[in-house]
């Protein structure tokens, strides 16, 4: 363990050059006394670190000095192949940039590790994308991205996703996020944290206003509150529905998030249906519209309550057998 600690110190001082012994003992998770133990351990070792003193002080290397050591264990190396498709990268601009790493880090591994990491990106591979979601809209981040790195605030024109009606938006980027296969701009407007579909811009300019975001405030913790909005949004209307038993697999995949508790295990729900053709669930759902996807199972699924949902769903039904009668 304290191999593993010395080798983190060592590469956080040649990543972030000098450093605070309270930053140091944060990131190490350790105390300020054993950061200091540890560069008492290193300059032991040749390492030439030096700490100072004072208000502007802190713990560096001598300038200049840097270790061609990896410092890489051979789960280490092989968890830096097991990489994303291609896609994530390509839409970036770094599909190249990514092959060209990769085989530079191969080249700096130890002998002894290379096969196993080799091994690795060709038996595994992480595709973010769901099955049968369609071919991806092409998505253009360069403005997007440009505004991200270059720290510059960015007018957004953009088609909502409720209405269809374009918007312009001035906005304090965070970053973007890939999220299963679909790119997301994560934005403040006015002070408002938001969240912009990639797919949906139809254009990004970056300003010349610095960035104003707000302070201490990063990408992961906007990420965070956004998701759970969305994710733990409440679900006002609460469904009892039966299922035929034949078509309970594919209910089960479909509709598992709306499901108002933990997702029974299919050989469960089949074996408690085996008095019976149908098996009972209980769904929420944000809006009663929010429960038209029901209809797609035809027969083979029947809401029993509430009320108002039957007949929201018998409305719909009427409606679209009305349309291919020609009414």
């Amino acid at each position: 363990m304290k191999s593993d600690r010395l080798l983190a110190f060592l590469l956080l001082l040649q990543t972030h050059g000098r450093l605070p012994a309270p930053d140091l003992a944060g990131r190490l998770e350790v105390s300020v006394r054993t950061v200091f133990r540890d560069v008492e351990a290193l300059s032991a070792a040749g390492v030439p670190v030096y700490a100072e003193r004072g208000r502007n002080g802190g713990i560096a290397l001598v300038p200049g000095y840097r270790t061609d050591v990896t410092g890489l264990t051979a789960d280490e190396a092989r968890a830096l192949f097991v990489l994303l498709a291609d896609r994530t990268h390509a839409d970036l601009g770094l599909g190249q940039a990514i092959g060209s790493a990769l085989r530079k880090v191969m080249a700096a591994l130890p002998e002894a590790h290379r096969g196993a990491a080799e091994l690795v990106s060709r038996r595994i591979l992480v595709d973010p994308v769901r099955w049968r979601t369609g071919p991806a809209p092409a998505v253009d981040l360069g403005g997007m991205q440009a505004a991200v790195f270059d720290d510059r605030r960015l007018r957004l024109r953009y088609r909502s996703g409720e209405d269809g009606r374009v918007r312009t938006y001035t906005l304090d980027p965070y970053g973007l996020v890939d999220k299963a296969g679909v790119w997301y701009l994560v934005a403040d407007h006015r002070g408002v944290p938001r969240l912009f579909r990639a797919d949906r811009v139809l254009s990004a300019q970056v300003t010349g206003e610095p960035v104003r975001r707000r302070k201490g405030v990063e990408l992961a913790d906007v990420w965070d509150e956004l998701r759970r909005r969305i994710d733990e949004a409440p679900a006002d209307v609460r469904a009892v529905v039966r299922v035929r038993r034949a078509v309970l697999g594919r209910f089960l995949r479909l509709h598992q998030a709306d499901l108002a508790g933990l997702p029974p295990a299919f050989g469960a729900a089949e074996a408690a249906s085996d008095a019976g053709e149908w098996t009972e669930l209980e769904l929420r759902f944000r809006a009663l519209g929010a429960a038209r996807p029901l209809l797609a199972f035809g027969t083979d699924v029947e809401v029993l309550s509430p009320p108002e949902l039957r007949a929201e769903l018998a409305r719909v039904a009427a409606d679209i057998a009305g349309l291919y009668r020609g009414e």
